[in-house]
């Protein structure tokens, strides 16, 4: 017995002694493999940070091959060497840079922004020729789908567009396909838009107020208009491409047809009577469709396009009964910002100017991005000369205040700077001119006004 329970002992040691053995082995064999990475990683690293790109070249698939999660430096280092090899003309390269996407993906999924990269490898798919249209697409598609929030890319944005339209008419995708994505991508890039109009704002309003900006919040405003207008272009831009494919002459049959099928689908009713709505398209469809959206599911959508009925119809009074319903209700941003916007026309239309300034500046609070807000204001301004001031240099003066909401549409919004832009200076030559602010004595006075414009204006220095 006694022997027994020693062998069993003995032998539980030795199963103990061999495992410590191993661990130790084990421990000695991962420190020596992660010290063999570490020196091949910097036989590539080291020239990579120096630029030393053909010297890197020669040890980056030693690197990729034998220690592939030891940095994520081999990966975000091989981009700019293969970018910079494509660069110099090496296309042959674009292929090893694509390989570098997917291995981050593959080794560092955490650490790498996948809605950007699928982008940048759909963008070099693309501009280079590589594989099909729809392989291309469906690299966007893999950006949008799986990390919206991180595929920002405007000129991304528009290739994907653009190749929806080509499939479309190639036959390999429907129209509603070409439809739905255009949904997609305005409600992001007018999201973008919003985002920089936010960070604009603030600073506008402190430059109109005569206060200097300090060096970052004047790197922010250039940055926050820079995209605007990259984004304001693309948007143009995709407008352009969805063209005539959703003029009414197309749309009306495209509907007619599934109506009858799909009148009780909210959704496919909302998406339809919007986009009819977009067109102005005369049309009894319209009204059938706002009433089964009315009857299935009475909502914020509905109550404004019953309102647009009304204003088609005359009945002011009415419209505005439907679109302060459809405001009160509605949830999404965007979409009550054109509540306000049909609003804010129709006060505009009546000459309540004040009332209609209400409804733009409540436009601007859901959709700071919203310029044809500011430059409406700027219109009614602009026109309200001779009832503003009681002299000719005052009422001339209004011009100034119109002037500053022109431009700040122009800053706002891309899409229509330019007609901003040149609304602003036609403002600005209406308003007195150097001769009549030295002869009048006015240099560096402000001017209040008493009318519905309000606030006041400083008059420049000569």
């Amino acid at each position: 017995m006694i022997n027994t329970i020693n062998t069993t002992t003995m032998k539980k040691k030795a199963i103990l002694l061999f495992t410590l053995a191993l661990i130790t082995f084990s421990g000695n064999t991962f420190a020596q493999m992660a010290d063999d990475c570490a020196a091949t990683v910097s036989l590539f690293a080291a020239p990579a940070q120096a630029k030393n790109y053909d010297e890197a070249l020669k040890n980056y698939e030693k690197v990729i091959k034998e220690c592939p999660k030891a940095s994520l430096a081999t990966y975000q280092l091989g981009e700019r060497m293969f970018k910079h090899f494509i660069e110099a003309g090496d296309k042959t390269k674009i292929k090893d840079l694509i390989k570098v996407y997917e291995l981050r993906l593959e080794h560092f999924p955490a650490k790498t922004e996948k809605g950007e990269v699928y982008g940048d490898i759909a963008q070099l798919m693309y501009d280079n020729d590589m594989g099909t249209k729809l392989e291309q697409f469906n690299m966007y598609d893999k950006a949008q789908n799986e990390d919206p929030e991180n595929f920002t890319s405007a000129k991304g944005m528009l290739t994907y567009f653009n190749l929806v339209v080509q499939l479309q008419e190639e036959g390999n995708k429907e129209l509603q396909d070409v439809f739905d994505l255009y949904d997609v991508l305005n409600d992001k890039i007018e999201g973008k838009e919003n985002d920089m109009a936010k960070i604009l704002e603030p600073l506008m309003e402190k430059q109109d107020n005569g206060e200097k900006l300090g060096a970052k919040e004047d790197k922010k405003m250039k940055i926050a208009e820079r995209n605007l207008e990259n984004y304001g272009k693309i948007k143009g831009s995709i407008n352009a491409m969805l063209g005539q494919k959703a003029d009414c002459d197309k749309l009306i049959p495209f509907y007619e047809k599934d109506f009858d099928t799909k009148k009780n689908n909210a959704d496919w009713l909302k998406r339809a009577a919007g986009r009819l709505d977009g067109k102005e398209c005369e049309t009894p469809l319209f009204l059938r469709m706002v009433e089964q959206l009315h009857t299935l599911e009475p909502s914020a959508k509905s109550a404004f396009y019953l309102g647009r009925l009304a204003d088609k119809e005359g009945d002011a009074s009415k419209a505005l009964d439907y679109y302060n319903q459809a405001a009160d209700l509605e949830t999404d941003n965007n979409a009550k910002a054109k509540i306000y916007y049909n609003i804010a026309e129709n006060k505009r239309k009546a000459g309540s100017f004040g009332q209609a300034r209400t409804y733009y500046n409540k436009m601007l609070e859901a959709k700071p991005s919203a310029g044809i807000a500011y430059l409406k204001i700027a219109q009614m301004i602009g026109s309200s000369a001779s009832s503003c001031g009681s002299t000719t240099f005052e009422k001339r003066a209004i011009n100034w205040k119109a002037a500053e909401y022109a431009d700040r549409a122009a800053r706002v919004d891309g899409s229509i700077a330019g007609n901003a832009r040149a609304a602003a200076n036609s403002y600005r030559a209406r308003a007195p001119q150097k001769n009549d602010i030295f002869s009048q004595g006015m240099a560096g006075k402000t001017i209040s006004f008493n009318c519905w414009v309000g606030g006041s204006v400083r008059v420049p220095n000569l």
